[in-house]
């Protein structure tokens, strides 16, 4: 269950909104809602600070994995996103935040699994930092593309929004990992423990913001966010072994997929003034994709791929 620890807080904390949302709206006169992107931008800058040039030098190094994994990302996931929001037939500002979802890079949790997986953790960081970089140009092309048709959207405007929310903190935190890091071990081993604070903090105000319209899709939309990351993992798997990837590789690659960076996708439901409802597939995809990723990294843990020859990186 120790696995499993953080994704039964955020349960816990998110039924506590769902009963109590007067707590997580205001306090006195100040909207709970104005800390999100900030501590996005507070994750984004600690997702930094585990970088390195290494991580990108590692583009030059296996090139095929990384294309392979950012590509099938890129496209299975918005794909499926748009799928299931049409099938589902859902209110279009709540269809618009499952393609939302869909749209975004690659989630940090990715990498952990990965580790615990025993996949290729190189290529997992490398497919994170290569999406991550990649968003400001594909998430609002890939929305306007598929969720034009549900809401308005502004590419510019989400562009610049995912700029400041991802890129400037990583970017900022890249610089911090060879100036400070090392220096300051109590600011090392605070910074992860800041980010799950942070992302239980996010999801416990969306939640308590779009209560009501979760009450009365909340079942569908729990169906639909499950079916949406699972099928990522599957499709993701099963791409890179049509490839004839390496067993690790291929694990990598489905995790890759199937984790998106849900907080990213609720900062971007907040920027568009829809919070409330866009906001909502990705406050629950959050927490899916966390006990779906620890259940299945635990499962393979104890399954360690077979050995084909030496462990070579993809090139």
């Amino acid at each position: 269950m120790k696995g499993l620890s953080f994704t039964l807080v955020i349960v816990a904390v998110v039924s506590l909104a769902m009963y109590y949302p007067q707590y997580f709206k205001t306090i006195g006169d100040f909207k709970l809602s104005a800390l999100i992107i900030p501590l996005l931008q507070l994750i984004m800058f600690g997702m930094g600070t585990e970088l390195s040039l290494k991580d990108f030098a590692n583009v030059v190094r296996m090139p095929k994995g990384i294309i392979v994994g950012v590509v099938c990302h890129y496209v299975i996931m918005p794909l499926i996103g748009f799928t299931l929001a049409t099938l589902f037939n859902f209110p279009n500002e709540i269809a618009a935040g499952i393609i939302l979802v869909g749209c975004c890079p690659s989630g940090l949790a990715s990498n952990v699994m990965c580790y615990l997986a025993k996949g290729n953790l190189a290529l997992s960081v490398s497919v994170t930092t290569i999406s991550t970089m990649l968003a400001p140009f594909l998430t609002p092309l890939l929305m306007r593309l598929l969720g034009g048709s549900f809401v308005a959207i502004d590419f510019w405007s989400m562009a610049w929004d995912i700029t400041k929310i991802v890129i400037i903190p990583v970017t900022a935190g890249l610089v911090f990992h060879y100036l400070v890091r090392g220096k300051f071990k109590w600011l090392d081993k605070a910074m992860p423990l800041v980010s799950m604070a942070g992302i239980a903090l996010i999801l416990v105000v969306i939640t308590a913001a779009g209560r009501d319209n979760l009450i009365k899709v909340g079942v569908l939309l729990l169906v639909a966010t499950i079916l949406h990351n699972v099928l990522g993992y599957v499709l993701g798997y099963w791409s890179a072994r049509l490839l004839r990837f390496h067993e690790r590789d291929c694990r990598t690659i489905a995790l890759e997929v199937g984790m998106q960076n849900a907080g990213l996708a609720s900062g971007l439901a907040l920027a568009m003034g829809k919070l409330a409802t866009a906001g909502l597939a990705p406050a629950i995809f959050g927490p899916v994709m966390n006990f779906s990723g620890s259940s299945l990294a635990s499962w393979w843990h104890n399954h360690p791929p077979k050995a084909d020859g030496v462990d070579k990186l993809i090139s």
